[in-house]
């Protein structure tokens, strides 16, 4: 695919591409978001450098995708609800993301995709590693894909979300969390590809499945869809921004960088109902 406004240099053959040649700080042209729009669709997550970025700039850019998701559990800070804090440093008990997902999977319409925007990194340490669930679903043999067609899976916030309240002495006893049922297959309304849609921080159990059958094709699925040949990683440095598609990835956190600060923003993008 060729873009007219920006430069895009792929960083694996299934998935990620790096973006120059653009200024996130400034309003986009049309074109310019037209290509962000089919860069997105053809590699799943793009990665920029050096983009020094406000909070409101970084809801802007968010916005040429759609309306802005708000965190069904953190608060974003004080006149900015959009916005999700990823803070962690040497008194940090957990850090987001630490377990393979796609973000907020347990909404009836998950997120489109999100933007993460870091200013402060570890020397060494912190990268995000991004799995693609097109490339795990095609991997899979034609007698398995038809066996998956048609189940459904539970999505649900709780398990999740009340880890982390926990850990944070939260009381959150009075809250309800989402929970939603997806496709273990669905497909992406862009692309036309179809990507494995369950992920081990929010899935429950496959519905059409017993107990002990479903927990036999989720652990299957978890560690199928996060082998290497599916990943790309990307390693961060001061005013970085990842901006990956929630339809057709998931990812994880590493933390191995503590007692060292990792610090940024990230908005959010509503999606529509997985088919």
């Amino acid at each position: 695919m060729s873009y007219s406004t920006i430069e895009v240099k792929p960083v694996s053959p299934r998935l990620g591409a790096e973006i120059s040649n653009i200024d996130l700080s400034v309003p986009l042209g049309n074109k310019a978001v037209d290509d962000l729009h089919a860069a997105l669709a053809e590699h799943q997550v793009l990665f920029f450098r050096d983009q020094k970025i406000d909070l409101e700039q970084q809801k802007r850019l968010g916005r040429y995708f759609g309306e802005l998701h708000i965190h069904p559990n953190t608060p974003g800070p004080e006149g900015h609800p959009e916005i999700l804090p990823i803070h962690a440093d040497g008194q940090s008990k957990r850090v987001a993301g630490e377990r393979w997902h796609s973000d907020v999977s347990c909404d009836v319409e998950p997120p489109l995709g999100s933007i993460l925007y870091l200013h402060t990194v570890p020397p060494v340490g912190g990268d995000t590693i991004f799995a693609s669930q097109t490339a795990a679903y095609d991997a899979l043999t034609p007698a398995f894909k038809t066996f998956l067609e048609g189940l459904t899976a539970t999505h649900s916030g709780d398990r999740s979300y009340r880890r982390t309240n926990k850990l944070l002495g939260i009381d959150d006893r009075d809250r309800v969390f989402p929970q939603a049922v997806h496709p273990v297959v669905r497909t992406h309304p862009v692309s036309g590809r179809k990507a494995l849609f369950v992920n081990e921080g929010f899935t429950l159990h496959i519905n059409e499945l017993s107990p002990e059958e479903s927990r036999a094709v989720l652990d299957f699925l978890y560690a199928h869809a996060t082998k290497p040949a599916f990943q790309v990683r990307f390693r961060w440095q001061p005013h970085s921004v990842a901006f990956w598609d929630n339809r057709a990835v998931q990812h994880i956190a590493m933390w191995d960088y503590f007692p060292q600060v990792r610090s940024g923003y990230r908005v959010t993008i509503k999606g529509d109902r997985p088919y």
